[in-house]
């Protein structure tokens, strides 16, 4: 069984402070991104750089038909700065490394998201994606989500991880051509057990449109559908989430299926 990680104590020696690009998808008023901002600036020099509304969903479309604007903006106090993008979060992460920052980041973080990004959630996720595109630029990345889809979700109960993760990122390194896919239980930090290390569940959605009609009769749909896990191993993330833990999944935007090469190449072309 995979153990839970283990507690991080690091301190920063006094030397310049890391420089780190903050996003999300839930858009740059969320508070969830205004929580992962304020533990960002516990640990470096922050610039964010945020879609101007809310992206859920999006996965990693971007921006190519139509223009893109980036403001800088005031949004509450603190140290950081910050731009609202008008494009998906993989634009905001495009703009921030090509266009704002006069060098490339220590380490992209996006989130805290409103809601789950385990298992397949992760092919859809704008949350997700940012971070994956920071990881293609060649910058350490971590998506967080916590289990609360509320506008007004604790988030306090978890931001002790979120700093340790991300000082674990930053002083041991994440691997290269991987970014971290971490999902936080909704839970009392003193009932969280512990991080663990996991593989991504193999569970799926099935899918339902909710057929409707409009005020002027004209039919529309609205995307339900119900999440179902048949993974049983206790090495995944939906074990760990369910079982008190905060899941850490690496996670590589390389996508071929190396085990398939050998099969394939006995084709007769």
């Amino acid at each position: 069984m995979t153990q839970p990680l283990c507690t991080f104590n690091f301190q920063f020696t006094k030397m310049k402070k890391p420089l780190i690009l903050v996003t999300n998808d839930d858009g740059i008023s969320a508070p969830g991104l205004r929580n992962l901002i304020k533990v960002m600036n516990s640990i470096g020099d922050v610039v964010v750089v945020a879609p101007d509304s809310p992206q859920s969903g999006m996965g990693h479309a971007i921006t190519i038909n139509n223009t893109l604007r980036c403001s800088k903006v005031t949004i509450d106090d603190g140290p950081q700065t910050e731009y609202a993008c008008s494009g998906t979060p993989a634009d905001c992460v495009k703009m921030g490394v090509h266009e704002i920052l006069k060098r490339k980041p220590d380490l992209c973080v996006s989130g805290i998201n409103h809601g789950s990004n385990s298992s397949i959630n992760v092919i859809y996720s704008g949350t997700m994606s940012a971070a994956v595109e920071a990881g293609i630029e060649g910058i350490p990345a971590i998506g967080f989500s916590f289990l609360d889809y509320a506008w007004n979700a604790d988030f306090a109960q978890v931001t002790s991880f979120v700093k340790r993760i991300a000082e674990s990122a930053l002083t041991i390194g994440i691997p290269e051509g991987v970014v971290l896919n971490v999902n936080l239980p909704k839970l009392l930090e003193k009932d969280i057990k512990g991080i663990r290390i996991c593989r991504q569940a193999m569970a799926y959605w099935v899918e339902e449109f909710d057929k409707r009609n409009d005020p002027t009769g004209k039919e529309y749909y609205w995307l339900t559908g119900k999440f179902i896990n048949e993974d049983k191993g206790e090495d995944t993330d939906e074990w760990a989430l369910e079982n008190g833990y905060v899941s850490v999944v690496p996670v590589h935007f390389d996508m071929t299926a190396h085990h398939s090469i050998q099969k394939l190449n006995t084709w007769d072309f």
